[in-house]
């Protein structure tokens, strides 16, 4: 067996005399795929950085195989220097990596490579980080929050780009479908210690719970022994004094063993202990939007929607980046006007609202003042009013944090604070925008809960796909081009019913050297070949019978009493209507990229 490329032995490193890491350690093989897991605040971020060679520990050892190549993508890079994205990306380079690669990433990110960085968005931002630190195609791919601000169709791509990939990898991500669909190890790092699992994260968190319940019958078992110990202490012969003396200091050890042990449960059972105060019931109908539409300028967000929600509703918005999925959240929720239609309120509504951008929060403020309003140390809940540093701990904040700015906060201390404020209030309709961002996978399973039990409506944005099968109960799908459709069910659901959602959109220059694609190089002596142009002749016409087929499959499934009467044929057309689907968008694709290349050599139509 080759050799590791990179280990940790015995890392330990402390902060403003705090332990982070307290014998934390780490193996990575040629080819190997780790996820990295732990709470928000157990150092995931920090590990990673003193793997990438970025933060010295305070004792233990770090060993790279000479020659090894690692490349590190942070939570937030810095572009500062930097003209445009694609001499960013250029600059992660070697000297012996092909410089195309930074062009052909950002095309296939939807980039041209010209974008100014520092009016690029979160998402753009997000893309370009990923084309720095994947171009140089690395032994070594170190990933700290890989899919924060890409949507849908990116994040897919992603993945297919890092399964085709040699890089082995270390994947720090709250997002649980990414993890499972590329891990091939796990990392759970806990109270400063790290433990290895050689399968995917998808047995991770059963292997978690088995060590946690044998830490629990460790300790019941110390706990017995000690009685013993105590008992023979108090009831043995006591002419034995010098065995006497050694059990005394037996019983000390043990009872230090048991003090640790206990410090250690207590740290790994805090919990965020969210809960929802409801308000009264709302009317059956929550919101009506009857054909609403909105566009800015010549730009078509909506078109043409309507929607009833009733209570208890769950439902999804998904859609690309610039769909327009926290336009129509708003709209939805009469917080922005539309340009036609009407959206109604119900009756006896109480809506809480949770935006994207955490923008309601000043980064000035204190965490006590952002959570009582400033002038007091109590809380109000519907309950009853509360201590701020009580109500602190039931969302894993430690007293000392009262004071802290919340521009000093990291992201998901931001994350767990907006929800501690909303959850505060009395609602039966929520509004959330992403609740997802920067949430440690324990808070979303949390979160998850909560929103199960939650009696009210909910109607969330989300990138989540697991999160999105496990709570919503219908999702609202948005291609970009101002239509927006409602599929029953969860996000796998919606897939199986649709196809594949659209794929990030691509710059039409400078394609791929040495592809087989038709949209190679063209040359002065390049012509189309007969199957090339057979296929332009004959695409139409499939695609034409595709879109009919789907057309006629739409229309039974319109039929109300189509499932009840034959559950199995109604199956039956939603798995057809989805391979029709995804071959009318391949043949698509195919016509679009032939028709690119008769207009770049000049054919005749």
């Amino acid at each position: 067996m080759a050799p590791p490329l990179l280990t940790l032995q015995d890392i330990h490193l402390t902060f403003g005399g705090t332990p982070l890491l307290e014998g934390a350690e780490l193996t990575i093989f040629e080819q190997e795929r780790l996820c990295l897991v732990g709470r928000n605040g157990s150092g995931k971020s920090t590990l990673l950085k003193i793997v990438a060679g970025l933060v010295e520990a305070d004792d233990g050892r770090r060993f790279v195989q000479p020659g090894t190549t690692v490349r590190y993508l942070p939570q937030e890079p810095d572009f500062s220097g930097f003209a445009n994205a694609l001499e960013y990306v250029e600059a992660g380079l070697g000297p012996g990596d092909d410089s195309y690669r930074a062009q052909y990433l950002l095309q296939q990110l939807g980039l041209a490579g010209t974008e100014e960085l520092d009016r690029l968005s979160g998402g753009e931002g997000r893309r370009v980080a990923l084309a720095r630190a994947m171009a140089p195609a690395p032994d070594i791919l170190l990933l700290d929050e890989p899919t924060n601000h890409l949507d849908l169709p990116v994040i897919e791509w992603l993945e297919k780009e890092f399964k085709e990939m040699r890089s082995a990898m270390i994947l720090i991500s709250h997002d649980r479908r990414f993890l499972e669909n590329l891990s091939r190890g796990t990392v759970w790092l806990d109270r400063g210690k790290t433990r290895q699992l050689a399968q995917g994260f998808g047995k991770f968190e059963a292997w978690r719970d088995e060590l946690l319940e044998q830490e629990d019958s460790d300790a019941h078992k110390l706990d017995r022994k000690i009685k013993r110990e105590e008992h023979w202490i108090i009831h043995g012969v006591t002419a034995r004094r010098k065995r006497n003396v050694r059990r005394v200091k037996e019983l000390a050890v043990l009872r230090s063993d048991r003090m640790k042990s206990r410090a250690e449960q207590i740290r790994v059972k805090a919990n965020v202990a969210m809960v929802a105060h409801e308000g009264g019931s709302s009317g059956k109908i929550v919101i009506e939007a009857k054909n609403i539409s909105k566009s800015y300028g010549p730009r078509t967000i909506i078109n043409d929607f309507s929607i009833k929600i009733t209570r208890g509703d769950r439902i999804g918005i998904v859609g690309p980046n610039g769909s327009g999925k926290t336009t129509l959240l708003n709209i939805i929720a009469g917080l922005k006007p539309c340009d036609a239609g009407s959206t109604k309120i119900g009756t006896n509504v109480e809506m809480l609202t949770l935006d994207q951008a955490r923008e309601s929060l000043d980064p000035n403020l204190s965490l006590r003042d952002a959570l009582t309003g400033g002038g007091s140390d109590m809380i109000i809940l519907p309950d009853g009013p509360k201590h701020v540093i009580g109500y602190m701990k039931d969302f894993l904040f430690q007293p000392e944090q009262a004071r802290t700015v919340i521009s000093k906060l990291s992201g998901g201390e931001r994350g767990r604070l907006m929800l501690a404020r909303a959850l505060a209030k009395p609602s039966n309709l929520l509004m959330l925008d992403e609740p997802t961002n920067d949430l440690d996978l324990e808070t979303l399973d949390l979160l998850q809960e909560m929103l199960s039990d939650y009696t009210g409506t909910v109607i969330l944005v989300s990138h989540d796909r697991d999160f999105l099968d496990r709570v919503v109960t219908s999702v609202i799908y948005g291609a970009g081009d101002g239509q927006w459709t409602e599929y029953a069910g969860g996000y796998s659901d919606m897939v199986r019913q649709r196809g594949k959602i659209a794929k990030p959109a691509k710059s039409r220059t400078t394609p791929k050297p040495n592809s087989s694609s038709t949209t190679s190089l063209p040359s002065s002596k390049r012509k189309l070949s007969f199957k090339e142009k057979h296929a332009l002749e004959t695409l139409p016409g499939r695609i034409a019978e595709l879109e009919a087929t789907i057309v006629a499959g739409n229309e039974k499934l319109n039929d109300g009493d189509f499932f009840g009467r034959d559950p199995s044929g109604f199956q039956q057309v939603v798995d057809n209507l989805s391979t029709a689907r995804q071959k009318l968008e391949e043949l698509e694709q195919q016509w679009l990229e032939l028709e690119m290349l008769r207009e770049e050599l000049g054919a005749p139509l």
